[in-house]
């Protein structure tokens, strides 16, 4: 008889931020995210102790996928993050460093906690607010009839992640391909309820990334294909190909125990009778005229040899992930059994065709009219592919969420450095009746102001990782980059001549001050000013959508953070 062990008792964990563990895992996990933020951000390798996959990455979404967290207080922030990377697939980074910040920043002040969260949901509320104004100097309106802003929205988004190892001409090239891509997945005639297709990306390792390629339709991997022959399809009287797809496996193996008994009768052969019901589908496909059988799962060889002797192409182990855009391709409906073919389960296509990358044969699945493209996507190394196809796939998503609602913010840091700019602006000029509304005193709200303007300067500063000199204007409240090594002058206009976003120059009459220390930024003497925006100028462009989310996700995550009293684990 085992040894029974008696429970133990739960253990609780009181004001837990106040505890050595949870603050030096927090910072931990700050330098880590900081250090892969931006263009030049360091790449990390994530590997378990046991071997296995090892990833290289900057990305936000594989960062915290991989990482393996024992602190409760750090689950809750990766959790929330990841769920804003998966609504929004972009400023993963952003929310996490600022959600950090926000903890770090709150956590030293002298404030009660409820008084830090009401005062920290007012600057939100201003910051909100400002963003959707007209008069604000970090927006900037997107317009689809010029490529100008587009291309520098994708550039942005390309250029982010050092793990793809693109070059200029490269970036180019899959800038233009992301665009061609999101203009194929927009729908010919917009009714009142018009849907964005989608971009399916194709898997080419090894190939150059020049290579990489567009095509209307979907592309279905078909190594049986032999290139160079001629591929002989029946049509209809209509010239259209009549196309069957199924869900169900057409293998011709028994059916799965746990669908319950099968009664045999003596002398009949379970496998030869499901082979002649996959065959009567063959016929009654034939029958039908269809010219093009898909197959999520697998095929019984006799069943394709039958359909190819009846000039049938035939597809197997198409995947799961293909079900649903061939079925919007072609118009079909899923056939889930092979003992009835439902009414209206046909689809159609207008052309068929081989297609060949590097040493993969393709059949390109051409429709009359569709808002499914394919994104044949080559890249060197296996590594390097893996994050080039979630940068493509968060540039597509990007201009999805752009088109309904078209608007971006100056990146580089500007729009963090310009938001504290005008928070301070705010602050300077507090009504006596906003301070009454939110039940503080005058200090605690400049305390709290100052500790929310120092997080989103932490972001800003997050950007420089080669020891660069981090400034901010007095007029625009744009971020700055003095290169590392420059020599100490009294104007700081000789050493700069762009802000990050692009969008100011340095041969403006401006005044700078460092974001190095921990004093913060002087109060302008008006709100920040509007510069005038010439989409030829933007360097850096980010989500307008992704970035409002992911402010706000980081200081509701925080405040949920700041307010933990216990921690009651199970010991048991």
């Amino acid at each position: 008889m085992s040894r029974l062990e008696a429970k133990k008792p739960p253990l609780f964990i009181s004001e837990p931020l106040t505890g050595d563990a949870v603050s030096q895992s927090l910072s931990l996990l700050s330098g880590i995210l900081k250090s892969s933020y931006g263009p030049a951000g360091r790449l990390k390798q994530l590997h378990n102790g046991v071997g296995g996959c090892v990833c290289t990455t900057s990305q936000s979404s594989a960062l915290l996928g991989h990482l393996s967290l024992s602190q409760p207080v750090l689950r809750v922030l990766t959790a929330s993050v990841r769920n804003h990377v998966s609504r929004f697939s972009d400023c993963g980074l952003f929310t996490a460093i600022l959600c950090c910040g926000f903890i770090e920043n709150f956590r030293s002040l002298n404030v009660a906690p409820f008084t830090v969260i009401k005062i920290s949901k007012y600057l939100l509320s201003l910051c909100m607010d400002h963003l959707k104004s007209e008069a604000c100097g970090c927006r900037v309106s997107v317009d689809f009839s010029s490529v100008q802003t587009l291309v520098c929205l994708v550039r942005s988004i390309l250029t982010s992640k050092p793990a793809c190892m693109l070059n200029k001409n490269e970036v180019d090239h899959l800038t233009s391909l992301v665009l061609k891509a999101f203009i194929f997945t927009v729908p010919c005639h917009i009714g009142t309820n018009a849907v964005l297709g989608k971009c399916v990306v194709i898997p080419v390792k090894g190939g150059r990334v020049v290579d990489s390629t567009v095509l209307p339709g979907l592309l279905i991997e078909a190594p049986e294909i032999q290139l160079g022959k001629p591929l002989a399809v029946k049509r209809t009287g209509s010239n259209m190909i009549k196309i069957a797809l199924f869900s169900v496996s057409m293998s011709g193996d028994s059916s799965n125990p746990e669908e319950g008994t099968i009664a045999v009768h003596h002398g009949v052969s379970l496998e030869v009778s499901e082979l002649d019901q996959l065959l009567n589908v063959g016929k009654q496909l034939v029958k039908d005229e269809v010219g093009l059988v898909v197959c999520q799962k697998v095929m019984h060889p006799s069943l394709k040899q039958f359909l190819k002797e009846q000039g049938v192409v035939a597809v197997d182990r198409a995947g799961l992930s293909l079900m649903e855009p061939l079925g919007r391709v072609t118009g079909s409906q899923p056939i889930a059994s092979i003992h009835s073919l439902p009414p209206g389960c046909y689809g159609s296509l207008k052309d068929l065709c081989v297609e060949s990358f590097a040493s993969k044969h393709f059949l390109h699945l051409v429709p009359e009219d569709t808002v499914i493209c394919s994104l044949i996507l080559c890249n060197r190394s296996e590594t390097a592919w893996d994050e080039l196809k979630r940068v493509c796939e968060t540039a597509e998503h990007v201009l999805q969420l752009t088109a309904r609602e078209p608007l971006a913010l100056l990146g580089g840091g500007c729009t963090e450095t310009h938001l504290a700019s005008y928070i301070r602006h705010k602050s300077s000029s507090l009504p006596a009746s906003t301070v009454r509304a939110l039940g503080c005193s005058h200090t605690q709200y400049r305390l709290v102001a100052e500790g929310f303007c120092r997080s989103l300067e932490s972001v800003a500063r997050s950007l420089s990782h080669d020891g660069e000199e981090v400034l901010t204007d007095v007029v625009y409240g744009h971020c700055w980059f003095v290169p590392p090594g420059s020599p100490r002058v009294s104007r700081w206009s000789d050493l700069v001549s762009k802000c990050g976003c692009g969008v100011s120059g340095g041969t403006e009459e401006l005044s700078w001050s460092c974001l190095q220390g921990q004093s913060g930024s002087p109060v302008l003497q008006g709100c920040p000013q509007e510069p005038s925006v010439k989409a030829a100028e933007l360097r850096v462009l980010d989500c307008f959508a992704a970035k409002c989310s992911g402010l706000q996700v980081a200081l509701e995550t925080a405040s949920l953070i700041l307010d933990l009293s216990y921690i009651i684990e199970d010991q048991n």
